[in-house]
């Protein structure tokens, strides 16, 4: 079993970085359903 060393820990607990996370993953979602893909593609 592998530990969580301090460092990762304080990446985790911040919550700023947790911020920056969750807007960076919202843009790549957006811009994959933005592409075409998931659904919102015209079929003819």
């Amino acid at each position: 079993m592998k530990r969580i060393s301090p460092r990762m820990k304080f990446r985790m607990m911040n919550p700023v970085l947790q911020f920056f996370k969750f807007i960076i993953l919202s843009v790549k979602i957006m811009v994959i359903v933005a592409g075409g893909h998931g659904g919102t593609r015209k079929v003819n």
